[in-house]
């Protein structure tokens, strides 16, 4: 499985920046003539697509509340965590790609200073599902930066060699990725633009990831035997920090991704002590 994925890193071209370039440029032609490069222009041109949305996804309040929090990094690579056994190249590429997200995130959150939803529209007006969320940090959306970051590395990982296979990959993951990103306007956190966004930063920084991990080998010692119990450590904490939310919030994809680390755990263990 790791010759496949090296095998279709190799593959990746730089010309891939284009498409994400491409839309951020028709994206602030588009702010541009509408007048809304400013903050209350922003909010302002979106709020309606934002309450409709809002609306009529989060109506679906369980299923939304589950697959938001498939953006949260602890939670989404708890079902990826065995790739390190069997294509720690992933793995390579997702470290270097989460970290240059992380920057990423920050670095616009604080340039841009857009009001989240609650601290600017009455919240009396749209559905909040769990936590309300207030502070200048909606774009862009930080959920949206990492499913797309993830998602973009995996993405290109096991991209099939037949077209059409090709189309249907892309249209899964890309279709995922913007259904966690539209939980985010759901449970009344973000604007849509600010998932958009967050999603084109996220696929750059998946993109720069698997670059990075092509060129320096920084991360190339995963896949020794004896790092093993730096894992085991981990998942072992991941299990305490899922647990934790388990008893805070009790809804499925806390349970799923317990059970994921779980056998994560013992495949880890047999690997390190078998001789």
């Amino acid at each position: 499985m790791n010759e496949v994925v090296i095998a279709n890193f190799n593959k990746i071209n730089p010309r891939l920046f284009l498409f994400p370039f491409f839309i951020i440029l028709t994206l602030v032609l588009f702010l541009l003539m509408n007048d809304a490069l400013s903050v209350q222009g922003y909010v302002a041109i979106q709020k309606d697509w934002f309450y409709d949305l809002n609306h009529y996804f989060g109506a679906y309040k369980v299923t939304a509340f589950n697959l938001t929090q498939l953006g949260d990094a602890s939670i989404f690579l708890s079902f990826l965590i065995l790739l390190v056994i069997y294509a720690p190249k992933v793995w390579e590429s997702l470290l270097s790609a989460l970290l240059v997200s992380a920057v990423f995130c920050k670095f616009f959150k604080d340039l841009f200073l857009i009001p989240r939803p609650a601290e600017i529209l009455n919240e009396d007006s749209f559905i909040i599902v769990g936590r309300t969320l207030h502070g200048f940090s909606s774009l862009p959306s930080g959920h949206t930066v990492t499913i797309f970051t993830i998602l973009t590395v995996i993405l290109f990982a096991f991209m099939p060699k037949k077209n059409i296979y090709k189309g249907m990959w892309i249209f899964l993951l890309l279709g995922f990725g913007y259904l966690i990103g539209l939980s985010r306007v759901a449970v009344g956190a973000h604007f849509p633009f600010d998932v958009l966004i967050g999603s084109v930063i996220g696929y750059c920084s998946g993109l720069l990831g698997i670059f990075i991990s092509r060129k320096y080998k920084i991360w190339n010692w995963i896949c020794f035997k004896k790092y093993s119990p730096i894992f085991i450590v981990a998942i072992i904490a991941c299990c305490i920090s899922v647990s934790i939310k388990i008893y805070n919030e009790k809804i499925i994809v806390f349970y799923l991704a317990l059970i994921s680390l779980f056998v994560a755990l013992y495949k880890f263990i047999y690997v390190y002590v078998k001789k």
